[in-house]
């Protein structure tokens, strides 16, 4: 069987250094044009405050934005931007998550809102509706409130000017504004990026999921609003991004039959703010639309989500659920 060291061998022939990695990154999108550039027609005006003015810990202006995405779909952003999401608020904190997936919108399903979505994030955009009219407080804390995504229009409905109005609305009313992103680079993932204080790179311990997740990497170094501002302007910090590790097997990761949390931390080359293991209690809880965090029953899935919240927030805590399990005398003879 190939093990995770030749199969990172054959798919990476040679493992780039952070910085390194960067700046292949910044040159490829300076000489591509396939993709417009988010850039709002006048840098000196700003709808959103600067984002230095949110960098000071003690007194910051607005609310942070986070956006949790990946390069490769069916990750679990949306199971882990509810489960965040939902983490900040039990906090104490004032959170908003947002559905930027315009067209296949789930995020009002994980967090069973499904019934009681009116208007949207589109129907904002276009002026339809006043933000607080699409606004859904859920029903368990207060201090959550989701906007969806439209299931009826398309992603050209996104526009820059039209976005930052409406994180700017949010900032300044919430603690945090949490965003789950379509995966890759088109529209919806590049708004949601664009604007962003903070990234949250999810992947699975797969080589393909790994290296669309590395590509995310370079783009939000290079094609964000802070990296944009931060040629001209010392005082912006980079987007903070950290890494998620969803679907974890520590067995298999052991036997080497998929990449270890050391394997994805070298290869892209980011802080591990939390490692969620593989688990049924997931698909249960989005069925039932609620966030894995909220289960009361030992869930290792759910202790795994308050751990990655608690880190975020600057709680040093050591990584759980990555050794695989003790096994038994009476296992190891009886099967």
């Amino acid at each position: 069987m190939m093990n995770s060291c030749t199969l990172i061998a054959r798919n990476f022939p040679r493992l780039l250094g952070k910085t390194e990695r960067r700046c292949i990154y910044q040159a490829q999108q300076c000489f591509s044009s396939s993709s417009p550039s988010l850039s709002p027609s006048s840098s000196s005006s700003f709808v959103l405050s600067h984002p230095s003015t949110v960098d000071t810990p003690t007194n910051p202006s607005r609310g942070r934005i986070v956006c949790i995405t990946s390069g490769k779909g069916g990750v679990g952003k949306t199971t882990s931007a509810a489960s965040f999401a939902f983490g900040l608020a039990k906090k104490g904190h004032k959170t908003c998550v947002v559905d930027f997936d315009i067209g296949l919108r789930n995020l009002d399903i994980h967090l069973g809102m499904e019934r009681r979505v009116i208007f949207d994030l589109v129907n904002v955009l276009l002026d339809e509706c006043s933000l607080n009219q699409a606004l859904i407080k859920d029903k368990r804390n207060e201090n959550l409130v989701m906007l969806a995504a439209s299931q009826t229009r398309d992603k050209d409905s996104l526009t820059v000017e039209g976005v930052e109005k409406v994180l700017a609305g949010l900032a300044d009313a919430f603690d945090y504004v949490v965003l789950d992103s379509p995966a890759g680079i088109e529209s919806g993932a590049r708004h949601a990026m664009y604007f962003a204080d903070d990234a949250i790179i999810t992947t699975n311990p797969e080589l393909s999921s790994c290296r669309d997740a590395d590509k995310m990497v370079g783009f939000i170094s290079s094609r964000s609003r802070r990296a944009e501002l931060g040629g001209d302007d010392t005082n912006v910090m980079p987007v903070s991004q950290t890494l998620l590790i969803t679907r974890y097997d520590a067995e298999r990761a052991q036997a080497e039959e998929s990449l270890s949390i050391a394997d994805m931390e070298e290869l892209l080359g980011l802080p591990v703010v939390g490692v969620i293991p593989e688990s049924k209690d997931v698909l249960t809880c989005t069925n039932l639309g609620v966030p894995i965090i909220t289960m009361e029953k030992e869930s290792a899935a759910a202790d795994a989500y308050k751990d990655m919240v608690d880190r975020y927030l600057g709680e040093e805590k050591e990584l759980r659920f990555v050794t695989p399990e003790p096994v038994s005398f009476f296992t190891r003879i009886f099967g």
